[in-house]
């Protein structure tokens, strides 16, 4: 109990009189069963948990649907791809057991419950509404099939040129403020509402390779942090640790920022992943959250080297992106479908680059491998 005044009226047995109940005359034995209270609050802590976000899943599920019925049709799949489409309740029930998984995270005290469980609801219709005006032009995009549209607007030589893409047709690629108000908001839609609880799956590692460190003088990087989202829960769970970001987009390095500023200890990067501007072994973690499949293959193992060069020798790579045929087969089907119905150019590619290889490649071991919703969470340590 943090208020000094009450502990010490309850250790006397009296309550005090503010509270409106009783009088200094009157006196109460007051019995505290400190477990069975801990035991409620946890109990309506997942009754809340499980109900925000079974709300949330049903609200994203709702976009997805009306996203698919007002967007062009992709190609018609086959006869085969049709027979092997997983079902709306298989792909809602692993989505479930996300969500199980998380809240068994946060139970366990791996992980604090995320903030905002329960968003404004004027701001969510809002959103909601961006969303779908955005969407008109979007599909503009989708039926003719223009997905460089953003390599016209903006100086080539600020950027890779595999980074000029509108990726999954969003109006400007990543280098708006108005694609990065929208970036997440797009994102929970295309997951219908698991991105977020797939992304916290990358704390457990990063918990586990932090444990036995100073955090005041460990140093996260979060490569390609886009706004901010995952860095957020980082600093949420450790305050006190020292991270930064890089990105290659200045409005997503802003909403980053503007994101984490009720933090100290943190710093934004504009860069690229396969030019790390930092030093040798100058990191004792480096997060990789869904970069590798927007990247062409020589990229990817650029990126994995520069990742190795700068962490530390008993440093950890928490690496998290989309799942690859085999990690789930149920949902192969719908990976190799995804290219066919978005912007995603170096996607296929992806799905059949041996990743293993590449990191093993590039000096690191696996500590550990887990799939979460469409997502596959890799632990890598550098190689001895």
């Amino acid at each position: 109990i943090p208020n000094p005044s009450i502990r010490v009226a309850l250790s006397q047995g009296v309550l005090p009189n503010r509270f409106g109940l009783l009088g200094q005359s009157k006196r109460l034995v007051l019995k505290l069963n400190r477990p069975k209270i801990n035991a409620m609050v946890s109990a309506f802590e997942k009754l809340s948990y499980r109900l925000s976000q079974r709300l949330r899943a049903g609200w994203f599920s709702t976009h997805y649907a009306a996203t698919a019925r007002l967007s062009p049709p992709a190609s018609p799949a086959s006869e085969a791809d049709k027979r092997a489409f997983p079902s709306a309740k298989a792909v809602s029930e692993d989505l479930g057991r996300l969500f199980a998984r998380d809240w068994a995270n946060i139970e366990a005290g791996l992980y604090a419950a995320p903030e905002g469980q329960w968003p404004n609801p004027l701001k969510v219709i809002g959103k909601s509404r961006q969303y779908f005006r955005d969407l008109r032009n979007v599909n503009q995009r989708k039926a003719a099939r223009d997905g460089r549209e953003v390599a016209a607007k903006v100086d080539q030589g600020r950027f890779p040129d595999y980074y000029l893409q509108n990726f999954h047709f969003q109006s400007d690629g990543y280098l708006s403020a108005n694609s990065a108000e929208l970036y997440d908001y797009q994102v929970e839609v295309l997951f219908t509402g698991g991105a977020d609880a797939m992304r916290r799956q990358a704390l457990v590692p990063i918990g586990d390779a932090l444990g036995t460190r100073d955090i005041r003088q460990a140093r996260l990087l979060d490569l390609a942090c886009g706004t901010g989202q995952f860095l957020a829960a980082v600093k949420q769970n450790y305050p006190r640790l020292r991270v930064t970001g890089l990105d290659l987009s200045p409005p997503y390095l802003q909403k980053a920022e503007d994101r984490l500023a009720p933090w100290s200890r943190h710093t934004m990067v504009q860069g690229a992943g396969e030019f790390l501007p930092f030093a040798d072994a100058s990191f004792d973690v480096v997060s990789c959250i869904y970069l590798f499949h927007e990247l062409p293959r020589p990229v990817r193992r650029q990126v994995a080297m520069e990742i190795r060069r700068v962490l530390k020798p008993n440093g950890r790579l928490v690496f998290v992106d989309s799942l690859q045929p085999g990690d789930h087969p149920p949902f192969d089907v719908l990976l190799h479908r995804f290219p066919q119905a978005t912007h995603e150019p170096y996607y296929a590619d992806y799905l059949e680059d041996d990743l293993e290889d590449l990191f093993e490649q590039a000096g690191f071991a696996m500590h550990g491998f887990e799939r979460a919703f469409f997502s596959r969470l890799m632990d890598l340590a550098p190689r001895e």
